[in-house]
């Protein structure tokens, strides 16, 4: 029973951390008085580093929740999958970034730099993977307990 539950409930807290930090922090924190580039910049570094961290201990507990409640194919090819774009995101994007990060913060460029739209698809893609996981496996869920 508590695979099933975190099979539907790790998705969905992921997909709030996503929404939250990506989608709602991350544009709002360069709105507020005397934030100035580089200091987002650089808060924007440790709170998706930290994210990025979040969703790793997510994505194994999820993987976990996924082998020890024997989860369907579509589930598992869905996992992985989410596992994956995590894995290119935090792990190749986000270092790529920190070159013209540090640019920026050092003064020695404006910034602008076509990855940061590489991560911001990562994370529409994992929304994407995520709520199909969570379908997936609430339909599992549901076809087995009406059985």
């Amino acid at each position: 029973m508590l695979q099933r539950a975190l099979r539907i409930l790790l998705p969905g807290i992921w997909l709030g951390l996503i929404l939250g930090i990506s989608f709602i922090e991350a544009p709002l924190k360069f709105q507020a008085p005397d934030i100035t580039i580089p200091l987002g910049l650089g808060i924007g570094r440790l709170v998706f580093a930290a994210m990025n961290i979040a969703e790793g201990v997510i994505a194994l507990a999820l993987l976990l929740a996924m082998w020890r409640g024997r989860a369907s194919r579509p589930e598992w090819i869905l996992g992985i999958a989410v596992a994956l774009t995590l894995a290119v995101k935090a792990l190749v994007v986000r270092p790529l970034m920190h070159a013209t990060t540090d640019a920026v913060i050092a003064g020695a460029s404006e910034g602008g730099s076509g990855l940061h739209y590489v991560y911001i698809a990562a994370d529409v893609l994992l929304i994407a993977l995520l709520i199909a996981l969570v379908a997936t496996t609430a339909r599992k869920i549901l076809a087995t307990a009406t059985r």
